[in-house]
């Protein structure tokens, strides 16, 4: 059944005239004619009937009024759960306390009035994630398919910021007395980090880290969560791991852990966002014009080859 048919019957008997009707729908009266009558010849029956005032629904014609409305009015709700503007703008991010989380955070608290959803998709593959993208199961996502050319053609990639990496040991460790660690002084350290997904991008980070300053990246056992690594940190003289500036980790007092930046160069991650070129959001539009006002890091910086391209500052 033509919704457009039931809106010009509906708007025909709250109005009274067929051309009040096609004047409501910015059409000419012979449409709205042609629409009622092609509504009449799939019912079978007269809707309306003239009078020297204009038209009156037939009984027939107030039987269907009610549900025609309702039909209208869920057609109506219907349109505006996806017009860009009117929905939830979905953005998927590696966990609620990453650092993509907290940039989220901060701009929503300076713009609360966007209808904003993060969301953890919980899975490894990038591909995975850009399939969710197509089929607009979320906007966009901050996450990196290394092979560019993988991309599908109606996707876009761009860099969103990089997020500089800090040494986190507890307060037996050897480096736990520095204020900064070059990544020369991270040789011969155990760096814990398990959960290293294979196929993911960060497996990849890690590999290529590991490899360009001959790290010893630990990626053994089971990932029991970020509080049984920082439990693990804080109890032990040897045990360190990697985590974001802005990564929000929190642990007991008592672990005393310490945060220390690297530098000499800076170790990054790049993070990227993934949206349809096509998707108009205004919400989508304006975090990525905020994207572009984060502070960049400086040009003694380390990124992996596959990194989007990006403008620091010099440094």
């Amino acid at each position: 059944m033509d919704s457009e048919a039931l809106r010009s019957f509906v708007l025909a008997s709250n109005l009274g005239r067929l051309q009040h009707a096609a004047d409501e729908l910015g059409v000419s009266q012979q449409a709205v004619s042609k629409r009622i009558a092609a509504l009449e010849r799939e019912l079978g029956v007269r809707l309306f009937t003239r009078t020297a005032r204009g038209v009156e629904p037939t009984l027939d014609g107030q039987a269907l009024l009610p549900h025609a409305r309702s039909i209208v009015a869920g057609v109506d709700r219907a349109v505006a759960a996806v017009r860009p503007g009117s929905r939830t703008l979905r953005i998927d991010v590696l966990g609620l306390r990453s650092a993509q989380a907290v940039v989220l955070h901060d701009y929503w608290r300076a713009h609360p009035e966007i209808d904003l959803d993060v969301v953890t998709l919980k899975v490894n593959d990038p591909r995975e994630v850009v399939a969710a993208v197509v089929s607009g199961d979320i906007d966009a996502a901050f996450r990196t398919l290394t092979d560019r050319a993988a991309l599908p053609r109606d996707l876009r990639m761009i860099h969103a910021f990089d997020s500089p990496l800090e040494l986190l040991v507890g307060p037996r460790h050897p480096l736990a007395s520095a204020r900064t660690l070059t990544p020369g002084r991270l040789r011969g350290h155990r760096i814990w980090v398990p959960g290293i997904a294979p196929r993911s991008e960060w497996a990849e980070f890690y590999a290529e880290l590991a490899a360009e300053f001959t790290l010893r990246i630990d990626a053994a056992g089971p990932n029991f969560g970020n509080e049984v690594l920082l439990d693990v940190i804080a109890d032990s003289a040897d045990v360190a791991t990697l985590v974001g500036a802005r990564d929000r980790y929190l642990w007991p007092s008592s672990h005393d852990l310490r945060r220390i930046p690297i530098a000499g160069p800076a170790l990054a991650y790049p993070l990227s966002l993934i949206f349809r070129g096509t998707n108009t959001h205004p919400g989508l539009r304006a975090i990525i014009d905020h994207l572009g006002t984060l502070p960049r890091l400086p040009a003694a910086t380390w990124r992996p080859s596959w990194a989007p391209p990006a403008h620091p500052v010099p440094g």
